[in-house]
C-alpha cells in the first residue's frame, strides 16, 4: 500500500510563503507516533528536497542526542529510500536515485516488500495521487494558518473519494487524519 502522510495547516499547506513549515515541530508524542509509523514502513519515496531535510537523521550525529532521537534515527537509517532528482547525481545513505519514471518506479518498491511504502515531497506525491497509486492519505494538522505557500493536495480533475478511516489528538494540538482511498471494483 502506499501511504502519503504530511504535516498541514489548517488552510492546508505544507510549508508557508517561505518555504518554511517550523510550525510544524511535533510533540513528544506526535514524534513517538513518527518513530512507531515509520519503523513498520518497507520504503520511503522522496523528491530531493525532501531527502536532503531528512539526511540529518541519518549523517548528523548531534540527532542521536536523546533516546527518542536515537531511535528514529536507527529507523530512518535502515528504511531503504528512492529519491527523485533532476540535479542530484549521488545520494548518501540507504537511498539510491531513481532511474525510472514515477509509476515504475513506485511498482519496483512496492513489488519489493510486504510492508506499506511512503511517499514524501508535494510535486512526487502530487504525481502519484494523479496517478492513481496513493491508497492512504495521512495528515497531521497543525493548529495554524498560514495564507499560502505549498500546498498539500493538488488540484484534481476527477473526485478522490475518500473514506476516513481514523482520527487522533496529539499534544493536545495537532489532529491526525487517516483517510483511505476508495477504489471502484467495477
Amino acid at each position: 500500500m502506499l501511504l502519503l502522510s504530511m504535516g498541514v495547516s489548517v488552510d492546508g499547506f505544507i510549508s508557508d510563503r517561505d518555504g518554511n513549515f517550523n510550525w510544524s515541530v511535533p510533540s513528544d508524542d506526535l514524534f513517538a507516533f513518527h518513530t512507531e509509523r515509520v519503523g513498520e514502513l518497507g520504503a520511503f519515496v522522496c523528491g530531493r528536497r525532501l531527502y536532503e531535510t531528512m539526511l540529518v537523521w541519518e549523517t548528523d550525529p548531534r540527532m542521536r542526542e536523546n533516546e527518542a532521537d536515537a531511535a528514529f534515527a536507527d529507523i530512518w537509517s535502515a528504511l531503504p529510500k528512492v529519491v527523485f532528482s533532476r540535479t542530484l547525481t549521488t545520494v548518501e545513505g540507504n537511498a539510491r536515485l531513481a532511474q525510472g519514471s514515477l509509476a515504475d518506479e513506485l511498482t519496483v518498491v512496492l513489488d519489493s516488500t510486504d510492508a506499506d511504502v511512503e511517499i514524501g515531497g508535494a510535486d512526487l506525491a502530487w504525481q502519484a495521487i494523479e496517478l492513481g497509486f496513493v491508497d492512504e492519505f495521512r495528515i497531521f494538522r497543525y493548529p495554524v494558518i498560514v495564507g499560502g505557500g505549498t500546498p498539500l493536495l493538488p488540484p484534481v480533475t476527477d473526485a478522490v473519494r475518500l473514506d476516513l478511516a481514523e482520527t487522533r489528538t496529539y499534544g493536545g494540538q495537532v489532529i491526525y487524519e487517516r483517510y483511505r482511498r476508495v477504489r471502484d471494483d467495477t
